[in-house]
């Protein structure tokens, strides 16, 4: 094992590459908590020994916690709520649980999966890509028109995953349409969240102006 990874053991640390929106989302959580954590920025392309060792995939991001390794940005994220319960990022009741949920595994599966090999390279995603991700955005904007999140006032683990697609639209040349306009909102709402502010690599503070 790793002589630098073992010492880092005795802490939880997060190991992400800069450009990773699941590590991204990850980050924002860990400042929603205000927990001490290191967070590391990782080479992928250098095959670091000591994540192909632990993670089986190989993959951004992945969580240290002492003796625990995990890997997978929904597990890591559940984990950290449960491991540090305040403020709580998961509805107490079994209904909307399960609703925050699916929606993160629907983030995953239809975006987050399908832009890895572009973010890994920043690059821009093809046109096919970001026009899926912007109609799916605009199918789902009614959810903005009264409320300040996605379940309704209440700030979720579906607002951390959404925080950082929405923060790349620019930089993937997706423009958000008039009709959707309440997205915009949402979005600043998120961005002026000091656990967002936080949550970015210098990589991506440079995809948009300041």
């Amino acid at each position: 094992m790793n002589d630098a990874f073992q010492t880092r053991r005795a802490g939880m640390t997060l190991y992400s590459t800069a450009s990773c929106i699941e590590g991204h989302a990850c980050r924002m959580v860990l400042h929603e908590k205000e927990v001490e954590c290191d967070v590391e920025y990782v080479d992928l392309s250098a095959n670091p020994n000591w994540i192909t060792e632990n993670n089986p995939y190989g993959e951004s991001p992945t969580l240290i916690d002492r003796e625990l390794v995990l890997y997978g940005s929904h597990i890591i994220a559940e984990y950290l709520d449960d491991r540090l319960p305040h403020p709580p990022l998961m509805p107490p009741d079994p209904v909307n649980r399960s609703r925050v949920r699916m929606m993160v595994y629907r983030a995953q599966r239809d975006w987050f999966t399908k832009l890895r090999q572009y973010e890994e390279k920043k690059q821009r995603p093809p046109k096919p890509l970001r026009d899926r991700i912007l109609r799916d955005l605009c199918v789902m904007a009614h959810y903005f028109s009264s409320q300040q999140f996605w379940l309704e006032d209440e700030f979720t683990l579906v607002d951390c995953f959404f925080a950082p697609l929405l923060w790349r639209l620019p930089h993937y040349g997706i423009e958000i349409p008039s009709q959707a306009r309440v997205l915009n909102t949402y979005s600043h709402r998120l961005f002026k969240r000091v656990s967002f502010a936080r949550s970015l690599s210098p990589y991506e503070r440079e995809l948009q102006p300041t």
